[in-house]
């Protein structure tokens, strides 16, 4: 049984002391992602809708690099640092899972930075 550690493609700068993902035996464990520029490292601040966008394409991005895609995805947990702008979040983020939802759990939390929206996921990956 071995980890396999999954980075971000386009990771150009340290953003901090943790694997983007973890493979092991054909689980993905993907660490909290947020709206980054990941050549620079600087918070890409915008709407909630910009930054969930953002987000949920750096999760893409980390899960097609362990060999999965989005609809391998079977949990997510979110944190928002406004529950209050929940719905339009909510707009986005089903937009990126058409078919089967992952089971998810929202929450609010304060969030560095300034960021509006944190997620990470845990995916099982079907070539594994």
């Amino acid at each position: 049984m071995s980890k396999i550690e999954i980075e971000h493609p386009d990771k150009k700068v340290s953003t901090g002391a943790y694997s983007a993902g973890v493979l092991i035996n054909g689980w993905l464990f993907i660490s909290g992602q947020g709206s980054v520029d990941l050549s620079t490292g600087e918070v890409i601040h915008g709407t909630i809708e910009e930054e969930t966008t953002n987000t949920l394409n750096h999760i893409k991005k980390i899960i097609e690099a362990a060999g999965g895609g989005m609809d391998d995805i079977v949990k997510c947990s979110a944190h928002l640092s406004d529950i209050n702008e929940f719905d339009r979040y909510n707009t986005v983020y089903a937009s990126f899972f058409p078919g089967i939802k992952p089971a998810r759990t929202t929450v609010q939390s304060v969030l560095g930075d300034g960021i509006k929206v944190e997620i990470d996921a845990i995916a099982r990956i079907k070539t594994q």
